[in-house]
């Protein structure tokens, strides 16, 4: 029987995340929120109130019990991760990290988890909103990977869609068509990678339970343009997309990239994981979203 500590995210793929551990059978599993929003859970679960962001807070959390593995789904400044290789040095057997694509820049595609280095990326002392996101990610991977006394593991992630997608920015596009409204999106043919919320959680057990180390690449298999994203949100309304180069920001695609940015997940397929691909579930999750299922 392990014991698991999970950081937030019970909101969207971490209540996935739940289920798949009680199914192992072999966890013990605690959860730690700022206590705001309850989640309803199948099994039993035991619930703390934490606060993130604070030292002292944290620190009880850690010091509940010894953890085999912790996921942390709320850290995203430099000053958070500090507080967490001191909170749980000692008490970790396995930290994962919860991550993202915006770790790195537009550039060439697929980006390898190389192309940004966090064992030698410079970090200084700064809290969450003081630094753009991806900087912030950036920066608190450094700081565990150069500070953390045990093994950590930073999960990189694409867009997240689901049916529970709190965002909805793949709603904004299907509800765009649906009313034939103008879709700002400047390339098209823009390729992205993309990964839904039952992988994502599916994938974070299967890294939990792992050996590997350091930055790791997940996504679905496909690497889809944008254009044909908006064929299948088409085949699903039964109408035309108005897609435009420039118009009014409340009609951007939140997808409106310049080029291309996708992912290479190499590392977790020769670690042994096989993702889904995209194309078997993204027009079903349009479809849902297009009739009001999700």
């Amino acid at each position: 029987m392990g014991k698991v500590l999970i950081l937030g995210g019970t909101k969207y793929f971490g209540k996935r995340l739940v289920e798949l551990l009680h199914a192992e059978g072999r966890h013990e599993i605690t959860v730690a929120t700022r206590g705001i929003t309850g989640a309803e859970f199948d099994k039993d679960v035991r619930r703390i109130t934490v606060d993130r962001t604070d030292a002292d807070s944290l620190g009880k959390a850690a010091a509940a019990d010894s953890w085999d593995i912790v996921y942390d789904n709320i850290c995203f400044s430099p000053n958070e991760a500090l507080i967490a290789v001191d909170a749980f040095e000692g008490r970790a057997g396995r930290y994962v990290l919860t991550s993202t694509l915006s770790v790195y820049g537009l550039g060439s595609s697929p980006l390898r988890e190389e192309d940004m280095n966090p064992f030698n990326y410079p970090w200084a002392a700064a809290g969450q909103g003081e630094l753009e996101y991806g900087e912030g990610k950036r920066q608190a991977e450094a700081v565990f990977f150069q500070k953390a006394a045990f093994p950590v593991a930073a999960m990189r992630i694409p867009i997240v869609l689901g049916p529970d997608d709190y965002t909805r920015r793949l709603h904004f596009h299907v509800e765009h068509v649906k009313h034939q409204l103008p879709i700002v999106m400047p390339n098209p043919s823009a390729e992205m990678s993309f990964i839904s919320s039952a992988e994502t959680a599916e994938f974070l057990q299967w890294l939990g339970s792992s050996g590997i180390v350091g930055p790791v690449n997940a996504c679905s298999e496909g690497r889809i343009a944008l254009s044909r994203m908006m064929e299948w949100i088409e085949e699903a309304t039964g109408k035309k997309a108005n897609l435009v180069a420039e118009g009014d920001t409340e009609h951007h695609s939140p997808f409106g990239i310049p080029s291309s940015w996708t992912m290479d997940t190499s590392k977790a397929a020769a670690g042994g994981y096989r993702f889904s691909q995209t194309a078997d579930w993204l027009p079903e999750l349009i479809a849902d979203i297009a009739a009001g299922r999700a």
